[in-house]
């Protein structure tokens, strides 16, 4: 097993790059990449880095020097040849050969398009533009970046035994909770925690662990390269990029309103009916589920992603009751800003009324609060949306309006499309 702290102590970047390759990535990016590439291949979109964090000054933390060498390291990674046979050859949800045979040439060929960096009141406005397919790419490099930059300039004056300590704290706390989460029958909970991550290292030390705390109760890793490296699953299904996109591109009211279900038709032709998952959240849960397609209920599941979890949920249940389907046949997966606390909570009350998952993120593989002075290593909420398509600005309303995102008219807009009531706001955690 890597000595991180020994490691970290003797940093050179080139041993240890932040990204270490292509698909050192979610899984969901591949898949959404692939049906893009299918269903919209030539639209333009730019992604912008947003800093919801607003008192972590990145600009003032990171070197700028530093920040664009780990970029254009970034634009010279392609697939090794182990890399595409693993995606390729290898069974995915059940399914072989989940990625055809056309995207593997494009993504083979793949070199991620340039970025344009700015420097404005201690932050960093990073973006990126090009065909929706390329560009896309660069979301989860571009935040594990300011993440792990971010804690080494944390790291970088702390001595060899001060790393040490550190680390044995951090290991204890991942592994105490892992300890909790031993105690839930009927467990099902996988490692969501690349985009946020402490380091590469540590999300793998964090995924190892979990293989040896947790057994077949942990269904496997949203990171590519670290499913791929400890032969485990590889989980993920579709984000709130592709709504968000495609209501960008509707030319009236009524094509909007439909772009949320239009995505999911895509999806289920992409997939031949695999990967059957919902997130309803992105123009607002209650109004997706309430205006919905009758096929759309016979789908596995749904990922509730923002507003009060249980709440959620309980929408859920009451939308498949209604819709004449056994809600405990059913799949939740909770995947937002979670806890071992959360976890136990959201497990009890809903274990036997549905089929219950997590997806564990930031606070598994970046939950070392308090373990620094001045708490310097807290995590902070920073994201990479894609925020025009061919020169159209997107939206995101979700169901917690402190999530929203777009020009104030266009948000006025979608909530009127999508008949948006009141929302109580929540603070953001991650």
């Amino acid at each position: 097993m890597v000595d991180i702290a020994t490691r970290v102590y003797n940093h050179k970047w080139k041993i240890d790059p932040i990204v270490r390759s292509l698909i050192d990535d979610d899984f969901y990016k591949l898949l959404m990449c692939q049906s893009v590439f299918r269903n919209r291949p030539d639209t333009t979109v730019s992604f912008s880095l947003i800093n919801r964090s607003t008192d972590v000054r990145l600009a003032e933390l990171i070197d700028e020097g530093e920040l664009r060498e780990q970029l254009d390291h970034v634009r010279g990674l392609s697939l090794t040849r182990g890399e595409s046979t693993w995606l390729r050859g290898n069974t995915f949800y059940g399914k072989r050969q989940m990625f055809r045979p056309d995207f593997m040439e494009f993504l083979e060929g793949l070199r991620l398009p340039p970025y344009h960096l700015e420097t404005r009141d201690g932050q960093y406005e990073l973006t990126f533009e090009g065909r929706w397919p390329e560009v896309m790419l660069w979301e989860i490099p571009a935040l594990v970046i300011l993440m792990e930059l971010r804690s080494r300039a944390v790291l970088k004056d702390m001595g060899r035994f001060e790393l040490q300590v550190l680390y044995a704290r951090a290991m204890t706390r991942v592994w105490e909770k892992i300890q909790t989460l031993r105690e839930l029958p009927d467990l099902l909970i996988a490692d969501f925690g690349t985009r946020r991550r402490h380091s590469f290292l540590w999300q793998d030390w964090c995924v190892q662990a979990m293989i040896e705390g947790l057994g077949d109760r942990f269904t496997g890793t949203s990171n590519c390269l670290i499913a791929m490296h400890r032969d485990i699953e590889a989980i993920g299904t579709n984000a709130h990029e592709l709504p968000m996109v495609y209501a960008a591109l509707a030319r009236n009211d009524d094509e909007l309103r439909r772009a949320p279900y239009d995505v999911l038709a895509d999806w289920h032709e992409e997939h031949d009916g695999n990967l059957r998952i919902i997130l309803p959240d992105t123009y607002g849960s209650e109004g997706f589920l309430d205006h919905a397609p009758d096929w759309l209920a016979g789908w596995t599941g749904i990922r509730i992603d923002s507003g009060d979890p249980a709440e959620g949920a309980e929408t859920a249940i009451r939308w498949w009751k209604e819709r004449g389907e056994d809600p405990r046949e059913k799949l939740v997966i909770f995947s937002d800003g979670l806890d071992v606390e959360k976890i136990v909570e959201l497990h009890r009350q809903f274990h036997g009324r549905v089929k219950v998952s997590f997806g564990w993120g930031t606070l598994l593989t970046n939950d070392f609060r308090g373990l620094v002075p001045g708490d310097g290593l807290a995590p902070f909420s920073l994201v990479c949306k894609a925020v025009a398509a061919n020169g159209k600005p997107t939206v995101k309303l979700s169901d917690n309006p402190a999530k929203a995102m777009g020009p104030e008219e266009e948000v006025a807009r979608y909530k009127r499309v999508f008949d948006v009531g009141q929302q109580v706001a929540q603070k953001v955690i991650v």
